[in-house]
C-alpha cells in the first residue's frame, strides 16, 4: 500500500476532524485574503480619485515681499523684484527624475479685463491638460476649440448676464460662449477662461505665465522629491506642494494596512495553533495504528510523511477554499469601506498563490511536531494497547 493511500484513508475516516481542521484553517486563510484585497482595492481607487483631484504641485514666480504693519495696523504689504515664468521654461519639468509621476502640466496667465462694464479675471490656459486635470468639471455647452471661443465659469456667467452660444467682446474683439461651467464652489466659478495663448495677447504677456499647476497624483509619488527636483530645474519660480489631504488620506489607508498586518499576524497564530491542536489530537488517537505500521517495516520518515501529507491535503483544500471565500468577502465589503461607489475590485493571481502557499506552510510547519512525535513512537508500547 502506498503512503498517499493510508493519507487519504485516514482523512476518509475521520471527516468530522477533518472537516473541522480545513474550515478553521479556511477561515484564517479568508480573512488574510479579505483584507489585503480590501487594502489594495482601497489603495486603487484612492489612487484613482486622486488623479481626478487636479493639482498637488504649484508653480509660481518668485518674488520678495515685505509687509507694512505700523502701530500694530496692517497697511498692506509691497511686493518688489517680481520675476517671471517663461513658458518655455516649463519643458524642463518633464525632464526630472521622477517625470514618470507627472500626468499633467497646466500652465496659466492671468489678468484683469472689462466685459460689458464689469471687471473680471480672465485666465489663460491649456484646455487638454485643463480638463485632464479638473475632470470633476462640467460644461453646459462645449469645451472652447478655437482662440475666438471662451468658457465661463456659472458667476461669471450670471454677472455677465451670457449663456453658452452668445457672444461678448473684450478689448475690442469679439469671442463666442463655448459653455458654462456648472457651479463648482471653487474661485472656478468666477472667471473667464480662454486659450493661453490669445490670453497672453489680450494681456501683453506672450511667452510668460502667471503659474502652473501639476498633476503627479498616485499612492506612490514623492512628492517632496518631486518639488525639489522642479525647483531646481525653474530657479526662477516658487514651487509648493498641495498635498494635505492626500496625506490624510494616505495616513488613514496606513493605519488599515497596519491594522490588516496585525489582524492577518493573529489570524496566523490562531490557524496554526488549530492545526496543531488538532494533530496532535489525531496522532495520540492513532497510537495503535502507527505502532502497527510500525512494528510491520515503517520507517520513522514514513510514519513522517504520511501525517505530514494528511495535513498538505487538508491544507490546500482549506486554501483554495479561504482564497475563494476571502474574495467574496472582499466583494460584498468593498462598496462599505470604498469612498466610491464605482470602486473595483482587485483580482491578484498572487493573492491566490499567496493564499495556498501560506496554508500549506501553516498546515506543514504546525503539523511537524505532531508528525516527529508520532514517528518516535515505541512499537512495543503501542502494540500494548491491543
Amino acid at each position: 500500500m502506498k503512503l498517499h493511500t493510508i493519507s487519504i484513508n485516514n482523512l476518509r475516516r475521520r471527516k468530522a476532524k477533518m472537516a473541522f481542521l480545513t474550515v478553521g484553517l479556511m477561515v484564517g486563510i479568508a480573512t488574510i485574503v479579505t483584507l489585503v484585497t480590501l487594502t489594495r482595492s482601497m489603495s486603487s481607487d484612492i489612487e484613482r480619485k486622486m488623479d481626478a483631484f487636479g493639482a498637488n504641485i504649484l508653480i509660481t514666480p518668485q518674488s520678495n515681499g515685505l509687509a507694512m504693519n505700523y502701530g500694530g495696523i496692517s497697511l498692506g504689504g509691497v511686493t518688489f523684484d517680481q520675476r517671471e515664468i517663461r513658458e518655455e521654461d516649463l519643458a524642463k519639468i518633464k525632464t526630472i527624475t521622477n517625470h514618470k509621476n507627472i500626468s499633467a502640466v497646466a500652465p496659466k496667465v492671468l489678468g484683469g479685463v472689462t466685459v460689458g462694464g464689469h471687471d473680471v479675471l480672465l485666465v489663460g490656459v491649456d484646455f487638454d491638460s485643463e480638463l485632464k486635470m479638473k475632470q470633476w468639471w462640467q460644461i453646459f455647452g462645449a469645451a472652447p476649440k478655437g482662440d475666438t471661443e471662451l468658457l465661463l465659469g456659472s458667476d461669471a456667467a450670471k454677472v455677465l448676464n451670457v449663456s453658452f452660444g452668445e457672444n461678448i467682446t473684450i478689448k475690442g474683439e469679439s469671442f463666442k460662449v463655448a459653455g458654462v461651467l456648472e457651479q463648482t464652489g471653487s474661485q472656478d466659478d468666477a472667471l473667464v477662461f480662454a486659450r493661453l495663448a490669445k490670453a497672453q495677447k489680450l494681456l501683453g504677456k506672450e511667452g510668460r505665465i502667471t503659474l502652473a499647476e501639476v498633476a503627479a497624483l498616485c499612492s506612490g509619488c514623492p512628492i517632496g522629491d518631486m518639488v525639489t527636483q522642479i525647483a531646481e530645474k525653474l530657479p526662477n519660480a516658487r514651487v509648493s506642494a498641495i498635498q494635505q489631504v492626500v496625506a490624510g488620506r494616505l495616513a488613514a489607508l496606513d493605519q488599515f494596512k497596519r491594522f490588516s498586518y496585525a489582524m492577518s499576524g493573529v489570524v496566523v497564530f490562531i490557524g496554526s495553533l488549530i492545526v496543531f491542536v488538532t494533530m496532535m489530537g489525531s496522532v495520540n488517537e492513532r497510537t495503535v495504528e502507527i505502532g502497527v505500521f510500525r512494528a510491520i517495516g515503517f520507517r520513522k520518515s514514513h510514519i513522517m510523511r504520511i501525517i505530514l501529507l494528511e495535513a498538505a491535503l487538508v491544507s490546500l483544500l482549506a486554501g483554495l477554499l479561504g482564497y475563494a471565500a476571502g474574495m467574496g468577502g472582499a466583494t460584498l465589503a468593498l462598496p462599505f469601506m470604498a469612498e466610491s461607489k464605482d470602486a473595483h475590485l482587485v483580482w491578484d493571481g498572487m493573492v491566490a498563490f499567496g493564499a495556498i502557499g501560506l496554508a500549506l506552510v501553516l498546515g506543514v510547519l504546525a503539523s511537524l511536531y505532531p508528525a516527529l512525535h508520532a514517528s518516535k513512537m515505541d512499537p512495543t508500547e503501542a502494540l500494548r494497547a491491543l
